[in-house]
């Protein structure tokens, strides 16, 4: 009776808090112009390997139970490998999910 009030009420985008040591990352933009201004067609840009921390797992438990909190946070750049990590899509946006071992070093 109520189903068609719920489907309606439903948020139209999801948030997602990543589990133990993985880490969302949205990466950057493909590079469509080169530094002489001339326009590459969006198939042969490069891929970039660089991105933004957009949500932090709690970290994961050794052995003995103690939390061994990531060393990322929120908003730091990062360089990931070339192959690797899950894509997922919230709401517009394509985002990857890495684990923090595979994700190769931090910008200052």
């Amino acid at each position: 009776m109520y189903s068609g009030f719920a489907r309606a009420t439903r948020p139209l985008s999801r948030a997602l808090a990543p589990l133990g040591d993985r880490i969302l990352i949205r990466k950057a933009v493909k590079e469509t112009t080169t530094a002489g201004g001339i326009l590459l067609p969006t198939d042969t840009g490069k891929d970039p390997n660089e991105g933004t921390v957009v949500a932090v797992g709690p970290g994961l438990r050794d052995v003995s139970g103690v939390l061994h909190a990531p060393n990322l946070k929120a908003g730091d750049t990062v360089l990931l490998p070339k192959y690797g990590g899950t894509e997922i899509e919230i709401g517009d946006d394509t985002m990857s999910l890495f684990r923090e071992e595979d994700i190769l070093g931090k910008f200052d």
